[in-house]
C-alpha cells in the first residue's frame, strides 16, 4: 500500500505545478515575466491564500535545493577567473554599495523607532540584492556582458559572499553573556576550516572529474557533477556557513577545469525546476491577510528600501568609474531584497530578533520589492535618460575631462563607441591603415588602460550629445556603435543622427530582434553577431566543396541582403536566392594547381583525357608568368602549372579528384580485372 506521506507530497507537487502552468501562462499572456507568474502562484495557493499546500515544509525544502544548484549554476558561469575580472567592481562598487545600504537602513529604522538591535537586523536583511531574480533577467535580455550587466554581477556576488559573517553576526547579537567570544571563536575555526576545504577541493574536484570522465558514462559523470555541488554544500553547512556558499564555491572550482560545458548541461534541468519552486515557495511565505491590514505599513517600507537601494548603487557604481547612465541602470536594477534576505529573517526570527509582527512586514515588503523588479529591469533605460540634467552633470562632471577631446581640425575620421573586444579589434586595423578615429567608452578603468596605450579615448557616455560633440561625431564620417546595450545603442543611434544627418552608421548586435528597431533608431548598417557567424560557417562548408568564389559571394550578397530577411524568414529564401541557385547548379571554373606528387605532372593533356573522364574542359593553363588558351592536346603538364578547369561542380569536382591521385585510384578499382 502506498504511503499516505507519499501520496500527500505527489498530491502537494500536482497542485504546485499545475497551478504554476496556468499563473504563468496567464502572466505570459499578460507579457509579465515568469518570476512574477511563480511568486503570484505561492502566494495564492499557500497557507494564507487558497491554502492548498497548508504545509509548505516539503516545498521549503525543494526551495533549498533550488538556491543550491542556482549558486552552482552561478559559480560554473564566473570561474576564477572571471572574479579576477571583476575585482574592482566586487570589492570597490560591492563594498559600498552592501555596507550604505546596511548602513542607511538600519538608521532609517533606527529613526522609526525600533532599537538597535532590530535596526541592525533589518538593515542585514535590506542590503541583499536577488542574484537569482537579476541575472535571470540579464540572462533572458542577453545583457550579462553588457557594462550594466557585469557591474551588477559584481556587486551581487559581494553581497552573496557577505551572507556568511551576517549570519554569524546574527547569534552575536542575540548571544547573553561570555556567549559572543565563544561565537566568535568558532568563527575564527570554522574560517580556518573553510579555507582547508577549498584549497582541498581546488586539488581534488579536477582529478575526480577527469576520472569520472574517463568511464564516458553520462549517468557517473552526472552523479559526479551533483556530488561536487551538494558535498561541499554540506561541508560548508557544517562549518556554520551556508549551503549555498558551498554550492557556489563548488560551481567556481569545477569552472576552472574542462568539464565545464557538459556539467551545465547535466545541472541546468534541475536548476531551473527548483528555481522555479523557490520563486513559488518565497510566494507562500506571504501572509497576505497581515499585508492588507498593515497595507502603508508595508509601503513606506518598499518605497524608502528602493531609494535607498538605487542611491547607494549608482554611488558605488559611479564611483567605480562608469558613467551616471550605467550607474543608474544598476540602481534601479538592485532595487529588490534578494532571496538570501529571507534567509537573513527566518534565522533572525528563530533567534529571536524579530517578532511575529515584523517578520510578516518584512516578508511581504520583500516580495513586493521581488515583483516590481521586472518592470524597474524594463523601465530602468528610460528613466536612466530621463536623470535631471544637474544630478547627470554632477555625476558625471569628468565625463569631458577623464579623455583628450580630439583636436579641431580632425574630420573624417571613425568614431568607435565601445572599447571592448569588437572595438580594440577595429582600432588596431584603423590604426595600420593610417585611418584616424576617436574612441569613447563609459568604463573609466577601460579608459585608464587606454590612455596608457596611447589610444585617442574618451571617457563618458555616448547616449549624451555633448560626448558625442567631443569626440567629433560632426565632423566624422562613419560612427560604429560595438556596446552590448541595446537601449543605449538605440538612445546613441538617436542623438548621433541628429548631430550629423549624413553620417554612416554601423552597429553591432547580439540580438536578432533588434535589428529593426536599430534601423528604425537610424543605422545604416546592422552586423548581426548570430547571422555572421552562420554565414562565415556556410562559407567555409561551400570552399570545402570548391563552389567558386563569385558564386559564394552572391549567395553572402542574398543572405545580408535586407538586414538578413532571408535568414530571419527562411520560408521565403527560395524566392530569394533562386538566381544564386541556379549560377550553384549551373557550370563554373575553377583553378587547380598541378602539385609535383599529382599524377597529371609529366602527362600531356591527352594523356590525362580529363574530358572523357571527369566531364571537365581545360582552357587555359598558367606556368609562371606565361598563359596558354586552349592549349593542344600533346601540351604537357608540370609540377607548379595552374589548370584552368571549366565544367559543372560535380565536373569540377571529379577533376579536382583525378588530379590529386584520388580519381586514378578510383578508376583502377572500378575498372574490371584483366581476363
Amino acid at each position: 500500500m502506498t504511503s499516505p506521506v507519499l501520496v500527500e507530497l505527489l498530491l502537494q507537487a500536482t497542485i504546485l505545478l499545475g497551478a504554476a502552468v496556468v499563473v504563468v501562462l496567464a502572466s505570459h499572456r499578460l507579457r509579465l515575466p515568469p518570476i512574477v507568474g511563480l511568486l503570484v502562484t505561492g502566494a495564492l495557493i499557500g497557507p494564507s491564500g487558497l491554502g492548498w499546500i497548508a504545509d509548505p515544509v516539503a516545498v521549503e525544502v525543494s526551495a533549498e535545493i533550488g538556491v543550491v544548484f542556482l549558486l552552482f549554476t552561478i559559480g560554473l558561469e564566473m570561474s576564477l577567473s572571471r572574479l579576477k575580472e571583476l575585482a574592482r567592481t566586487f570589492w570597490v562598487g560591492g563594498s559600498i554599495q552592501t555596507f550604505a545600504t546596511l548602513a542607511l537602513a538600519a538608521a532609517a529604522a533606527r529613526l522609526a523607532g525600533f532599537s538597535w538591535t532590530a535596526a541592525l537586523v533589518l538593515g542585514f536583511i535590506a542590503a541583499p540584492s536577488s542574484t537569482a531574480i537579476v541575472l535571470k533577467l540579464y540572462r533572458d535580455r542577453r545583457e550579462l556582458e553588457s557594462p550594466q550587466g557585469r557591474t551588477a554581477l559584481g556587486i551581487l556576488l559581494f553581497q552573496d559572499v557577505m551572507l556568511v559573517p551576517m549570519l554569524v553576526v546574527l547569534p552575536l547579537l542575540a548571544a547573553r553573556g561570555g556567549e559572543p567570544l565563544a561565537e566568535f571563536r568558532r568563527l575564527a575555526i570554522a574560517a580556518l576550516a573553510g579555507a582547508i576545504v577549498f584549497a582541498a577541493a581546488r586539488r581534488l574536484l579536477p582529478h575526480l572529474l577527469e576520472r569520472v570522465a574517463r568511464t564516458r558514462a553520462r549517468e557517473v559523470f552526472l552523479f559526479g557533477a551533483l556530488f561536487s555541488c551538494l558535498g561541499l554544500a554540506l561541508l560548508t553547512e557544517k562549518l556554520g556557513f551556508s549551503l549555498a556558499l558551498g554550492a557556489f564555491v563548488a560551481g567556481l572550482l569545477v569552472a576552472e577545469s574542462d568539464y565545464r560545458s557538459q556539467v551545465v548541461a547535466d545541472v541546468e534541468p534541475f536548476r531551473d525546476l527548483f528555481a522555479s519552486v523557490f520563486f513559488v515557495s518565497i510566494g507562500m511565505l506571504v501572509d497576505l491577510p497581515a499585508a492588507l491590514e498593515r497595507g502603508p505599513q508595508i509601503l513606506a517600507f518598499v518605497a524608502a528600501l528602493v531609494a535607498i537601494k538605487v542611491a547607494t548603487a549608482v554611488i558605488a557604481v559611479r564611483t567605480v568609474g562608469f558613467t551616471s547612465r550605467i550607474a543608474a541602470l544598476v540602481g534601479f536594477a538592485l532595487a529588490q531584497i534578494g532571496e538570501f534576505s529571507f534567509v537573513v529573517a527566518a534565522a533572525a526570527r528563530g533567534l529571536g530578533l524579530l517578532d511575529a509582527e515584523l517578520h510578516a512586514v518584512v516578508i511581504a515588503a520583500a516580495a513586493l520589492t521581488l515583483l516590481a523588479t521586472p518592470g524597474l529591469l524594463a523601465a530602468a533605460p528610460w528613466l536612466a535618460d530621463r536623470l535631471p540634467a544637474p544630478l547627470a552633470n554632477w555625476l558625471d562632471r569628468r565625463a569631458t575631462l577623464a579623455g583628450q577631446p580630439p583636436p579641431a581640425e580632425l574630420c573624417d575620421h571613425v568614431v568607435i563607441v565601445g572599447f571592448g573586444t569588437g572595438g580594440r579589434t577595429l582600432a588596431r586595423v584603423l590604426a595600420e591603415a593610417r585611418i584616424a578615429y576617436q574612441v569613447i567608452e563609459a568604463d573609466a578603468e577601460i579608459v585608464a588602460r587606454g590612455k596608457l596605450a596611447g589610444e585617442p579615448i574618451l571617457f563618458g557616455d555616448a547616449t549624451r550629445a555633448e560626448i558625442l560633440r567631443a569626440a567629433g561625431v560632426p565632423r566624422a564620417r562613419l560612427a560604429v556603435l560595438a556596446i552590448s546595450d541595446p537601449e543605449g545603442t538605440r538612445r546613441t543611434l538617436a542623438v548621433a543622427r541628429a548631430l550629423a544627418p549624413r553620417l554612416h552608421l554601423l552597429v553591432r548586435t547580439r540580438l536578432v530582434a533588434e535589428i529593426e528597431r536599430l534601423r528604425a533608431a537610424g543605422a545604416d548598417e546592422v552586423i548581426a553577431e548570430e547571422f555572421e557567424s552562420s554565414i562565415e560557417i556556410f562559407t567555409r562548408v561551400l570552399e570545402t566543396y570548391r563552389v567558386p568564389r563569385n558564386v559564394v559571394r552572391a549567395q553572402i550578397r542574398v543572405l545580408r541582403g535586407e538586414d538578413y530577411r532571408m535568414l530571419r524568414a527562411p520560408a521565403t529564401g527560395s524566392r530569394v536566392s533562386a538566381a544564386v541557385l541556379d549560377a550553384l547548379a549551373a557550370g563554373t571554373t575553377e583553378v587547380a594547381r598541378i602539385d609535383p606528387e599529382s599524377p597529371a605532372a609529366g602527362c600531356t593533356l591527352g594523356e590525362l583525357d580529363l574530358r572523357r573522364r571527369t566531364g571537365a574542359s581545360a582552357i587555359a593553363v598558367v606556368r609562371g608568368e606565361q598563359s596558354r588558351t586552349n592549349p593542344p592536346a600533346d601540351y604537357r603538364l608540370e609540377a607548379g602549372d595552374d589548370l584552368v578547369l571549366v565544367g559543372s561542380h560535380s565536373e569540377i569536382e571529379a577533376a579536382f579528384a583525378l588530379l590529386e591521385g584520388e580519381g586514378a585510384a578510383r578508376t583502377a578499382a572500378a575498372s574490371p580485372a584483366p581476363a
